[in-house]
C-alpha cells in the first residue's frame, strides 16, 4: 500500500482557552467526568457520569442541569434549533431513556423542560445500551444505534411522543459505532457504519430508486424503507465516522487504521491513505480533522505535571487541496468539537484547546516562499478568491514557471490573466522565434475571449504563416459556426501580404470586404472576369463606387465586359443575383424606384480606349436622350476625331460623318453650340460648321466661309437665302467680288441689282468698291449709274413740283386770312343754340370758316375698331401745347363740372370735348384743376408740374415731336444746298468727284418721314403720337378765366402766344387729318 506523501503546514495556531478578561486557562470542567459532548446554536454541551447536562456559552460561562438519576450517555445538539436530544439512564438494567431538552422553555428552577421522554428500544426488545444516535435538523428524523447492532428510526416531530414512533429498521451482528442523516433533492438517506460493515439506507424518497442490493426487508408496515445498500464489507470504531459537508458532496467519512474512506449514498467513494489508530474524526469547513493514537509521543511538561501521560496526534488535512493543514500532539483528546466558527478540543487534562485558522492571505505567502502556486491557487478558489486574487497568483505562477524554463507550463498561466493582464507583458516575453509556438497558443486564447485588437491579429497570423500551420490558420480563418473574434480587415491584409490570397479572398467575400476582394483579385490574382463578376453581384451603390474606383483597370483587361457593365450601371441596373421581379411588384404593390449612375462619372475609365467611350456615350444618348451636355459634347469630338482618322469617300468616314450631322441636329438644345462649332472648326468638318452658323443665325459667318473657299455660286446662294434677313450681306459681297482678279462680271451684276433694289450702298461708295478690282470695267456698273441718277433726276422734278404747289396753296391761304381781317362777316342767326330764345346783346357768335373745312372719312373707330357712331372725336394735327382750365362752374347753369365738360379756347369759335376721366400719369380719377391737351392726353395739375419739363407742351408727345421739330430744322439748314451742289459742280475740273462726294455725305438720299399717326385697322396707342401743328393754327394760351360772362366773351380774351412756329406748307400736306 502506498502511503500518501502530503505537504504539511502550519496554518492553524494552537492555544488554550482562557478565562474572559484573564490569562488564566478555563479550567471549568476540570472535575467534571465527561461522557458526552455535542455542539451548536451558540452552545458547547457536555454530559457526565453523574446524569448532569453542562452547557458552555461563547463567554465561558457554564450552566448544568440535572438531566439523569445515573449518567448520560449520548447528546445532540441541533444547529438550526435551541433543542438538545439526549440518552442516559435513570436506573441500571432497562433500556436508555430518550430526552428532548427545549432550552427556551424553562421550568420553575430555571431549568430546561424536557418536552419528550420515550424509551430506546432496539429492534428485538431486549434491553441493549446506546452506541450511536443522531437527529433530522427539521425534526422529523431520528436514529438510534444499539450495541446489539440494531438501528430503530423515529418519524415525525421527534419533540412529542405521539407524533413520533420508534421503527426497527435492522439489525447487523455487530455493534453500531455511526450514524448519520444525508438530505438531498432525491431523499433522505442514512448512513450507518457498524464495527463490520458500512450501510446506506433511503428512508424518504421523493422518486422511486432500484435498490442495488436488499438487506432485508421488514414485515412492519409502518418501516418505509426504499432500499439498503451494504457499502463496505469493513467497518470503524466507535467514533470514527463523520459526515462531510456540501464541498465534498455530503459523503460519509470513516476512519480505519490503514486509511479514510469516503461513501456516497449508494457506492464507494476515493480513499485517502493514511495509516495510524483513528480515534476520533471531526469535519470542519473543508477539514477532515483526525485523532490519532501516538504513544511514542510522550511529551514532558504537558498537563503541568510532566508526567507520563497518553498523548493524541491531531492531524487536520485539506481534502480539497491535497495537504495537511496542521498536525500537532495533544493529551489524550476526549472530544473535538466545532463551534462559533472555530475548532475547539477537550483534552485529557479537561483543558479546552482552541486551533485558530489563520487567514488566507497567510497561508497563500506561506505557499509562494515555498513556490507551491499550484496548492496556492487550489487554496485561493475554495476560499472563493476574488478574481484579481487569483490572476495576480497566476502571473506568479506563470513568472516562475518562465524563470525556471517551462514555457510550455508559463503560457498556460498567463492564459489564465486574459482580461486583467496586459497582454503585451505577455506578448513581450515570448517574441523569441523559438517560442512562437507559446505565442501563439497566447494569441489564440486571447482572440477566443475575444479581447484582441489589430495588433494581435497580424501578430497571430503572422505566426501561423511563420510555423506553415495551414491547418490551424484554417481553423482560425473559416469561422461558419462560430462568432469573428478578430478583426477581419486585419486576417485580410496579413493574410494578402503572407501570400495566402485564398484565405484573404474568402475573408473578404465572407464578410463582405468587397473593396479588398477586388484588391486582390485584380493586383494579385489577376482575375479580372471574376472581378467583374463580383462586382455585378453587388448592389447599386457598391457597384458604382467600385467602378469608379477599379473601373479603369478593368477597361485594359476586359473592355467589352466593362463597357456592358457601364451600360448597366448607367441605364437599368440589377445585381445579378437578385429576381427580375420584385417581390412587392408581384403582391401589388409599387416597384422599388430605378437607380441609375452619372454617365459623366465614368469618362475618364476610357481615357486610353476611344472606340469603347464613343460606343458607350452612343447607347446612352439612345437609351437617355436627356443626357447632359457633357455627354453629347464628348461624344461628338469622339465621331470628329475618329472621322479624321477615315480615308476620304470611304464608307466608313461617311457613316461618322452621318452620326455626327445627327447629332448635331437631333440633340439640339443639348450640347454646347459653340464648343460643337469649335470642334467642327478644329476638325475641319464643314458640314457642321455652316450648320451650326445656320443655327445660330450667324449668316456673315456663313459668307465669309464661302468666301474663304472662293465658292463664288454658294456666295450668291447664301445672299439671296439671307439676304432679306441681313441686307449687309449684298454689301459684303460686292466687297468680295470686288476683290477678286477672276472675272466676276455675272456675279457683280446679279449683286449690284440687289444692292440697287434695296437702295443698300450709295452710288460713290459702290463706285469707290469697285474701283479695286480691275477686271469691273464702267460697262459692268453702267446700268446700275444711269439707273440711279435717272431716280435721283425723278425724284428732284417731284420735290419741285410740290415745293411750287405748296407755295401756291400757302399764298391762297394767307390772302383768304387777310380777306376775312379786313372784311366783315354777316350773322343772321337770330335765336342762341342753347336756349333757342331770341339772341340779345352781348352775343356770341362762332365762325366756322375760320379754319378750311376738313372731310373725315374714316369708318372705324381707331381704339376698338368698331364701325364709328355720333357722336364721335376726330383729331387734327394733334396741338401740342397745353391749356390749364380752372373754370369749376358750367357757364350756362352754373352747376359744378363734370366730366365730359366742353371747354373753349382761345375764342376760336369751335369746341373741343375732352372726355379722358383719368390722369395719364398717376392714373386715378381727374379733380379739378387739370391740364388738357387737345393730343386727348389729360393730368392733375400738380403730376403734369412735377412731370412736364415746360407748361406748354404734352409731356407723353414730348419726343416724337422734338424728333419731327429735328428733321424740318436740318431741312431748313440745308435749304441752299443746292445752289451751293451747281455752283461747284460748275467751277471743279471733275465733276465726278464731286457728284461722288455728294453721295458719299448722303446728300441724294431721301428723307423718309415715318407716319405715327394710327392706322384705320389697328387700334390707336394708349398715348398718341403729337405731330406738329400747322402754321395757321396758333398755340395754346394760358387764360386765368373766371365765371362772369365778359370773361367768357371772345371780344374780351387777349391773344399772347407764348411761342409760334412756322411750318412749311408741302410737310402739313402729308398728314391730312385733323378734327372738327
Amino acid at each position: 500500500m502506498i502511503v500518501l506523501q502530503w505537504r504539511r503546514f502550519t496554518f492553524f495556531d494552537k492555544e488554550t482557552v482562557k478565562r474572559l478578561g484573564s490569562d488564566e486557562d478555563f479550567t471549568g470542567l476540570k472535575d467534571v467526568d465527561i461522557t458526552a459532548c455535542t455542539s451548536g446554536h451558540g452552545n458547547i454541551v457536555f454530559g457526565d457520569t453523574e446524569g448532569a447536562i453542562h452547557m458552555l456559552s461563547r463567554d465561558l460561562d457554564l450552566v448544568s442541569f440535572r438531566a439523569y438519576e445515573l449518567r448520560v450517555s449520548h447528546l445532540y445538539q441541533l444547529k438550526q434549533h435551541n433543542i438538545i436530544v439526549s440518552v442516559g439512564n435513570d436506573e441500571s438494567g432497562t433500556n436508555p431513556i430518550i430526552k428532548v431538552w427545549h432550552l427556551d422553555k424553562l421550568d420553575k428552577s430555571g431549568n430546561p423542560t424536557a418536552t419528550r421522554l420515550t424509551r430506546a428500544l432496539p429492534g428485538n426488545g431486549r434491553p441493549s445500551p446506546v452506541t450511536a444516535m443522531t437527529v433530522s435538523e427539521n425534526l422529523n428524523l431520528m436514529a438510534i444505534g444499539f450495541l446489539d447492532g440494531s438501528v430503530t428510526i423515529y418519524r415525525g416531530d421527534v419533540t412529542k411522543d405521539r407524533h413520533s414512533k420508534p421503527q426497527p429498521l435492522f439489525q447487523e451482528k455487530s455493534m453500531v459505532t455511526g450514524l448519520a442523516f444525508r438530505h438531498s433533492q432525491y431523499g433522505t438517506t442514512l448512513f450507518v457504519s457498524t464495527e463490520t460493515s458500512v450501510i446506506s439506507t433511503t428512508v424518504t424518497s421523493k422518486g422511486c430508486n432500484k435498490a442495488s442490493d436488499i438487506l432485508r426487508e421488514r414485515g412492519n408496515p409502518l418501516v418505509r424503507v426504499i432500499n439498503i445498500v451494504i457499502l463496505d464489507g469493513h467497518g470503524c470504531s466507535l467514533g470514527c465516522s463523520v459526515l462531510s459537508d456540501s464541498s465534498q458532496d455530503q459523503q460519509f467519512v470513516i476512519g480505519r487504521s490503514d486509511a479514510l474512506y469516503f461513501y456516497q449514498s449508494d457506492q464507494r467513494g476515493s480513499c485517502l491513505i493514511f495509516e495510524g489508530n483513528k480515534n476520533r474524526l471531526q469535519w470542519f469547513r473543508n477539514y477532515l480533522m483526525v485523532v490519532t493514537k501516538d504513544n511514542k509521543a510522550i511529551p514532558r511538561g504537558i498537563g503541568g505535571d510532566g508526567g507520563g501521560k497518553v498523548m493524541d496526534m491531531v492531524t487536520v488535512y485539506d481534502v480539497t487541496n491535497k495537504f495537511i493543514a496542521y498536525s500537532a500532539p495533544v493529551p489524550e483528546v476526549i472530544s473535538v468539537i466545532v463551534e462559533w466558527g472555530s475548532l475547539y478540543i477537550l483534552g485529557g487534562d479537561r483543558k479546552l484547546y482552541l486551533l485558530r485558522e489563520k487567514d488566507t492571505q497567510t497561508k497563500l505567502e506561506t505557499l509562494f516562499k515555498k513556490n507551491l502556486y499550484v496548492m496556492a491557487i487550489n487554496l485561493a478558489k475554495s476560499q472563493h478568491y476574488d478574481s484579481d486574487g487569483l490572476i495576480d497568483i497566476f502571473t506568479q505562477y506563470g513568472d516562475h514557471l518562465y524563470s525556471k524554463g517551462d514555457h510550455d507550463g508559463a503560457i498556460q498561466q498567463y492564459i489564465k490573466t486574459i482580461g486583467s493582464l496586459e497582454p503585451s507583458y505577455v506578448i513581450r516575453k515570448f517574441l523569441d522565434a523559438q517560442r512562437i509556438h507559446n505565442l501563439t497558443a497566447y494569441l489564440q486564447a486571447l482572440h477566443k475571449q475575444g479581447l484582441a485588437n489589430e495588433d494581435h491579429t497580424t501578430l497571430l497570423l503572422n505566426c501561423y504563416t511563420k510555423l506553415k500551420d495551414n491547418s490551424k490558420l484554417e481553423e482560425f480563418i473559416r469561422t461558419e459556426e462560430r462568432e469573428v473574434n478578430f478583426d477581419v480587415e486585419t486576417a485580410i491584409k496579413v493574410c494578402r501580404q503572407a501570400g495566402y490570397f485564398e484565405h484573404a479572398l474568402y475573408l473578404s467575400e465572407k464578410h463582405r470586404r468587397h473593396d479588398w476582394y477586388l484588391k486582390i483579385q485584380l493586383e494579385d490574382i489577376k482575375d479580372f472576369q471574376e472581378a467583374l463578376s463580383h462586382i455585378s453581384g453587388l448592389q447599386f451603390i457598391e457597384a458604382m463606387e467600385n467602378m469608379k474606383k477599379y473601373g479603369k483597370t478593368l477597361m485594359s483587361q476586359e473592355p467589352d465586359k466593362t463597357t456592358d457593365l457601364l451600360k448597366l450601371l448607367c441605364t437599368e441596373y440589377k445585381p445579378k443575383d437578385e429576381p427580375l421581379v420584385d417581390m412587392a411588384t408581384l403582391e401589388g404593390g409599387l416597384p422599388p424606384p430605378l437607380q441609375r449612375a452619372s454617365a459623366e462619372e465614368f469618362i475618364h475609365i476610357f481615357v486610353n480606349n476611344s472606340p469603347k467611350l464613343s460606343e458607350f456615350l452612343e447607347h446612352m444618348i439612345k437609351a437617355q436622350p436627356e443626357s447632359s451636355q457633357l455627354i453629347y459634347n464628348t461624344y461628338l469630338e469622339l465621331c470628329l476625331n475618329d472621322m479624321m482618322h477615315k480615308q476620304d469617300g470611304s464608307r466608313d468616314k461617311r457613316d461618322v460623318e452621318k452620326k455626327a450631322m445627327d447629332l448635331l441636329q437631333t440633340g439640339e438644345g443639348h450640347y454646347d453650340i459653340d464648343l460643337a462649332l469649335v470642334l467642327c472648326q478644329k476638325h475641319n468638318f464643314s458640314k457642321g460648321i455652316l450648320y451650326l452658323y445656320e443655327k445660330a443665325k450667324l449668316y456673315q459667318q456663313i459668307l465669309h466661309y464661302h468666301m474663304d473657299h472662293d465658292k463664288y455660286d454658294n456666295i450668291l446662294d447664301v445672299c439671296k437665302r439671307y439676304g432679306t434677313q441681313d441686307p449687309n450681306l449684298w454689301v459684303q459681297a460686292l466687297s468680295y467680288f470686288a476683290t477678286k482678279q477672276k472675272d466676276c462680271k455675272p456675279y457683280i451684276v446679279d449683286v449690284l441689282s440687289q444692292i440697287d433694289r434695296h437702295n443698300l450702298l450709295p452710288p460713290l461708295l459702290v463706285i469707290q468698291t469697285l474701283a479695286h478690282n480691275s477686271t469691273a470695267t464702267l460697262t459692268v456698273i453702267k446700268d446700275y449709274i444711269v439707273r440711279r441718277l435717272q431716280q435721283e433726276n425723278d425724284q428732284i422734278t417731284e420735290d419741285e413740283r410740290l415745293i411750287e404747289q405748296y407755295r401756291e396753296e400757302t399764298k391762297i391761304k394767307r390772302a383768304e386770312i387777310e380777306e376775312m381781317k379786313a372784311s366783315a362777316k354777316i350773322f343772321q342767326v337770330s335765336k342762341c343754340s342753347v336756349c333757342s330764345h331770341p339772341l340779345e346783346l352781348p352775343s356770341v357768335h362762332f365762325h366756322f370758316n375760320l379754319h378750311s373745312a376738313k372731310i373725315f372719312q374714316v369708318s372705324k373707330c381707331s381704339v376698338c375698331s368698331y364701325p364709328l357712331e355720333l357722336p364721335s372725336v376726330h383729331f387734327h394735327f394733334n396741338l401740342h401745347s397745353a391749356k390749364i382750365f380752372q373754370v369749376s362752374k358750367c357757364s350756362v347753369c352754373s352747376h359744378p363740372l363734370e366730366l365730359p365738360s366742353v371747354h373753349f379756347h382761345f375764342n376760336l369759335h369751335s369746341a373741343k370735348i375732352f372726355q379722358v376721366s383719368k390722369c395719364s400719369v398717376c392714373s386715378h380719377p381727374l379733380e379739378l384743376p387739370s391740364v388738357h391737351f387737345l393730343c386727348q392726353h389729360s393730368y392733375h395739375q400738380s403730376c403734369f408740374e412735377s412731370y412736364a419739363d415746360n407748361d406748354q407742351e404734352c409731356p407723353a408727345c414730348l419726343p416724337e415731336n422734338r424728333k419731327v421739330l429735328d428733321i424740318i430744322k436740318a431741312q431748313e439748314q440745308n435749304k441752299d444746298l443746292d445752289e451751293e451742289f451747281h455752283r461747284q459742280l460748275e467751277n471743279a475740273q471733275d465733276g465726278f468727284s464731286v457728284v461722288a462726294d455728294y453721295f458719299g455725305r448722303g446728300v441724294f438720299n431721301k428723307v423718309i418721314l415715318e407716319e405715327k399717326f394710327p392706322s384705320r385697322e389697328t387700334p390707336a396707342p394708349a398715348v398718341s403720337q403729337i405731330q406738329p401743328l400747322p402754321s395757321q393754327v396758333p398755340p395754346v394760351q394760358q387764360l386765368q378765366r373766371s365765371n362772369t360772362p365778359e370773361h367768357s366773351s371772345p371780344s374780351s380774351s387777349k391773344k399772347t402766344p407764348s411761342c409760334r412756329t412756322e411750318y412749311p406748307s408741302f410737310f402739313w400736306s402729308q398728314h391730312p387729318t385733323g378734327m372738327e
